[in-house]
């Protein structure tokens, strides 16, 4: 037996030789350098695609989590499945499962890990420390989920993704959400100490332990020159701080006052802002002394240190520490001024917009005409301005300022021109004008108007180039403090070109992330140039596929969708203690309101209606009283409307409508009558056409050539605009719901999904009325618990959306809700 035994020891140590051979054989492709390099490649390869999956997921993951949640891989395969995923069906799986059912953000650990590990298995380069890295991804892995759950379950679930959410239900319902803060803080503590082991007595040691170095002699040798080293060695980089600080102080008092040779050869009555230059180079000569001076009178080099990181401190949270509204687009480039195009010359001279021949010729007649009617002129000067040409005239004394003012007829019979108006008196000067257009009038072009120093140097919130005065000088007016525009003029009168003159001038002056349009064009055509801004400029309702509203019945829901965004935003100021949105975006800019509690930066909103007659004529009081509203509130909030029309009469611009807007421009009209009607005076029916206007805010009346800018050209801004990079889209203003939908008690008439009465069980028993639980325990991706939420709240069993929190429970429970359903049931049977 003894003898088998060993035969058979034999026999299978016989065998063994050959099976360690063949082992060998087979796995000896392992140390090979190719392999080594391909796997090392493949394992690079799969944290980019891990990488690129994760990243996408971030941006899709509310569209992709309804056709990815309860399915398997193969499941997939069929083509009438589709994702949005940059990687296709792979990618949003692999991302739902690492991101959404396991560890949410943390997961961007495993593409590090096996980067590095493919890099040193190609490469045989370490990049980062293998061991340390791995003490990392464990410790992230849990931790990380954690602190993203307890602060990020109910609105993004999938930061901390299944495990975090987990971890902070049941810390919560453990420790409480107290409890769970201090175990978060432990865990962070614990970790910074068994990574970094910081020295806490140097950390919070005084400035009186430095004092021994006073008394070398008593010390000593290599202590005294190791703090000789150490004093020395800090001593040289706080001067460098120092200097570094002082040298921004200088440059922008330099900037700010030099004025460019571009804006200063158009505008030269703005020259004299110049002066004050040297002063402030004094100002600063003083400011280096002092800072010179404190590094001279400190004496201990840690007090020093002190208080230049101090200083470095508050520099930097005065440079970075604001919120930036403009990051999300922190590349957009505005237009450039040379899409706009110079029309005409723009630079007619005085000779050339009005001879000397013409202008005696018009003052001999204006004083022979007066003269027949026995009115005495003592003084007569002419202002000479791009289509019009004013005569001062200053009557002698005893004359009746009526009596010249009922010559106007009189005074354009003989002086043989259209368009003469008479200002009697001009406000301010004491003296009688009378308007007469010029012999060739000047075409005052947009790109003038922009690129002058006046435009570019405002400090207008919303500054709009209107166009040029009789004297020739660019008219700057702020749609902030009309705070509402009424715009009528005859068909053909530049009443369009005015429209886009002002959506111009807002475009080249507010980043995209400050101002939104809402555009209302019933013609279909005139407004539609600016359909390519709409993810850069535009809102709309978030049903609507165009931007450019031009269906009556949206028109009525976004009046009421800007009223509800109007009466939400007075609850945000009434909570941030503000009074106006300057004030408000101020707070939030400087981070002083909490975006946990609903606060958000607030762009401004302008309204443009491009033909409000017809939208009274189809709609009427629906529409009238919305804007009405608006024009009543909605200044301070930032919601500013400009309405246009060309049927100025009484029954479209009513007294409610006219009593909000105190700023009117009127071009040419066919009558006094609707001159009346729109400025409250005459004058409209004088003018001469071709952009000729006259702009009233209350008391004063300005007559201006409003800016051309032709179709072209805005096609062009707009092409330039849309281009860039935008918004994923639209700004969406608030959802109005529909008048024929009925209310609480009749939403089971409608089409309800199949699992609402579960979910409603579920929100009951667990009295939380949260997305995020209906997907956990329902298996439902975000669009559709989401919808579910919707029908809940239609319903009347959850309340409102309430920013971060989690929406209240209005059922109290099971019991109540079930005969809450059977009543909903038995009014749908009968």
């Amino acid at each position: 037996m003894a003898r088998a035994k060993k035969n058979t020891s034999k026999t299978k140590g016989g065998r063994q030789p050959v099976d360690k051979k063949r082992f060998k054989i087979s796995f000896a492709f392992i140390k090979d350098s190719k392999f080594k390099k391909i796997f090392g490649a493949t394992l690079i390869i799969s944290s980019i695609i891990l990488f690129l999956s994760f990243t996408s997921y971030l941006f899709t993951w509310q569209d992709d989590q309804s056709v990815v949640a309860g399915k398997s891989l193969w499941q997939l395969l069929s083509p009438e499945i589709e994702v949005s995923n940059w990687l296709g069906k792979v990618g949003a799986w692999l991302a739902h499962q690492f991101m959404h059912q396991s560890f949410g953000i943390a997961s961007y650990f495993f593409v590090v890990l096996l980067f590095n590990t493919g890099f040193f298995i190609a490469l045989n380069i370490n990049l980062l420390s293998h061991k340390r890295l791995v003490k990392n991804l464990l410790f992230s892995l849990v931790f990380l989920p954690f602190l993203l759950g307890y602060f990020f379950s109910s609105n993004l679930p999938f930061l901390g993704g299944s495990i975090g959410y987990n971890l902070s239900n049941f810390f919560n319902s453990f420790l409480g959400e107290v409890g769970s803060a201090l175990l978060l803080i432990l865990l962070a503590f614990a970790y910074i100490v068994l990574s970094f082991n910081p020295d806490f007595e140097k950390l919070f040691a005084s400035s009186s332990d430095s004092k021994p170095k006073a008394e070398p002699e008593k010390e000593p040798v290599r202590p005294t020159n190791f703090d000789e080293k150490l004093y020395s060695a800090e001593l040289v980089p706080d001067e460098e701080i120092a200097e570094e600080d002082s040298i921004p102080e200088e440059e922008p008092a330099v900037e700010v006052n030099q004025p460019t040779n571009e804006a200063s050869d158009e505008l030269e009555i703005i020259d004299s802002t110049t002066l004050p230059e040297d002063q402030g180079t004094g100002a600063e000569s003083e400011e280096n002394e002092d800072d010179t001076t404190e590094l001279e009178i400190d004496e201990s080099s840690n007090l020093v240190e002190t208080e230049l990181s101090k200083k470095e401190v508050n520099q930097r949270l005065k440079d970075f520490g604001e919120y930036d509204p403009k990051l999300d687009l922190s590349n957009y480039k505005f237009p450039s001024i040379d899409l706009l195009v110079d029309h005409g010359s723009g630079h007619l001279s005085i000779e050339e917009r009005m001879d000397k021949t013409t202008l005696e010729e018009n003052k001999q007649r204006i004083i022979n005409t007066l003269q027949n009617y026995k009115i005495g002129i003592s003084k007569i000067k002419a202002t000479i301005g791009p289509t019009v040409t004013l005569y001062e005239i200053v009557p002698e004394a005893g004359v009746r300022i009526s009596k010249i003012k009922n010559l106007e007829d009189d005074i354009a019979l003989n002086l043989a021109a259209l368009g003469i108006r008479i200002i009697a008196p001009i406000p301010g000067r004491g003296t009688i004008g009378i308007e007469v257009p010029n012999t060739h009038p000047d075409m005052v072009a947009m790109k003038t108007l922009i690129k002058g120093e006046k435009f570019q140097n405002t400090k207008y919130e919303l500054p709009v180039a209107l166009g040029k005065t009789i004297s020739n000088e660019t008219f700057i007016a702020d749609l902030a403090k009309m705070p509402h525009l009424l715009m009528a003029g005859a068909t053909g009168q530049g009443k369009s070109v005015g429209l886009n003159a002002i959506l111009v001038s807002l475009m080249y002056k507010k980043h995209p992330a400050q101002i939104k349009f809402v555009l209302v064009d019933p013609k279909k055509v005139e407004l539609n140039l600016f359909n390519k801004i709409e993810r850069h400029y535009l809102a709309k309702l978030p049903d609507d596929e165009e931007a450019i509203i031009t269906d009556t019945s949206k028109v009525v829901k976004t009046l009421n969708s800007l009223c509800i965004e109007m009466d939400h935003r007075y609850e945000l100021l009434k909570d941030a203690q503000v009074r106006n949105i300057k004030e408000y975006n101020h707070k939030f800019i400087n981070r002083r309101l909490n975006p946990e509690n609903g606060h958000k930066y607030l762009p401004y909103i302008v309204l443009v209606v491009d033909e409000f007659a017809d939208l009274i004529m189809t709609a009427g009081k629906e529409v009238e009283l919305p804007i009405a509203r608006l024009a009543q509130l909605a200044r301070a909030i930032g919601i500013h409307l400009i309405i246009a029309t060309q049927r100025p009469s009484v029954n479209i611009i009513t007294g409610i409508i006219k009593a909000n807007f105190p700023a009117r421009i009127a071009f040419r009209v066919t009558s006094k009558i609707d001159s009346r009607t729109i400025l409250d005076t005459g004058g409209a029916e004088q003018l001469i056409g071709r952009g000729d206007m006259l702009f009233s805010t209350g008391n004063d009346l300005v007559r201006l050539q409003c800016g051309f800018v032709d179709t072209p050209e805005v096609e062009e801004i707009c092409e330039f605009i849309g281009s860039q990079r935008g918004y994923p889209s639209a700004f969406l203003l608030p959802e109005v719901a529909d008048e024929n939908e009925g209310g609480g008690n009749d939403i089971m008439d409608g089409d309800l999904d199949e699992l609402f009465e579960d979910a409603a069980r579920i929100i009951v028993l667990n009295q939380q009325g949260s997305t995020s639980l209906l997907q956990r325990k329902l298996k439902l991706g975000y669009n559709r618990a989401g919808r579910i939420v919707d029908q809940l709240e239609a319903a009347g069993i959850v309340g409102p959306f309430e920013g971060s929190k989690a929406r209240k429970v209005l059922i109290p429970d099971e019991v109540s809700l079930e005969q809450f359903l059977s009543n909903q049931q038995q009014n749908l049977n009968n």
